[in-house]
């Protein structure tokens, strides 16, 4: 193997670590904190329109 295969395979583990851990951490964490966002945005909602219908 020669150096700049070498170098370009290393920079591929890299890349394909780097995004590994995005979608680790993007279903860990960023996922979770929308579901969680949205869901209590639509019960603020619900409860707003049910004061405002009475």
């Amino acid at each position: 193997m020669e150096f700049q295969q070498f170098i370009g395979f290393l920079i591929f583990l890299g890349v394909f670590t780097m995004g590994f851990w995005l979608m680790i951490f993007a279903l860990t964490f960023i996922v979770p904190y929308w579901l969680f966002g949205s869901i209590m945005e639509n019960i603020k909602l619900k409860k707003e329109a049910k004061k405002n219908k009475k």
